[in-house]
């Protein structure tokens, strides 16, 4: 098993035909295929491997493998606001089951390249937002629909596989 810190700009498969970047262009391995997907405009963790078992257990919803997102968001929610996320958001595919969240600390990780856009008169806020369920870029769905955009998401963990130091388009093999 392999995890990976995927870069920004970078898409979560191995062939594109469009010339953007890809999971080939930093991990030279075979026959390894990646148990979930990291938006082209998300960051951090992802875990690749030809284990099928495995990739179900952290990828199938029923299987309720919690994910946890480091959210860097525009504004500044409130107790109120994050308790909305706690509960579970109605989106446009359904309500959410109730996520883990956490105000945290700016985390101590890489510039982003590019940065995420700066307005001085506007705070930003990180979160630390645990899901179990994997929609299509639901962690940003579920931050606009509170009125906070996500600026930056950096998947920490995934399944109790963390991120550990690897820095952007690092990889490195690991056993469980």
């Amino acid at each position: 098993m392999i995890i990976f810190n995927k870069p920004y700009d970078t898409l979560s498969q191995f062939t594109d035909g469009d010339g953007r970047k890809t999971l080939a262009d930093f991990i030279p391995v075979k026959d390894v295929y990646a148990a979930g997907r990291l938006d082209r405009d998300s960051e951090g963790l992802m875990v690749l491997t030809n284990d099928g078992i495995l990739q179900a257990k952290l990828t199938q919803p029923q299987s309720k493998s919690p994910k946890t997102y480091w959210v860097q968001v525009d504004g500044a929610p409130k107790e109120e606001d994050l308790e909305m996320l706690r509960k579970g958001v109605e989106l446009k595919d359904g309500m959410t089951l109730p996520a883990k969240v956490e105000v945290m600390p700016e985390p101590e990780i890489w510039e982003r390249n590019p940065p995420v856009r700066f307005r001085a008169n506007i705070p930003t806020t990180w979160l630390a937002v645990t899901i179990t369920e994997g929609r299509n870029r639901q962690v940003r769905r579920m931050t606009a629909h509170i009125g906070f955009p996500t600026l930056r998401l950096v998947r920490y963990s995934m399944g109790g596989i963390e991120l550990e130091s690897l820095k952007p388009g690092e990889w490195k093999e690991i056993t469980l």
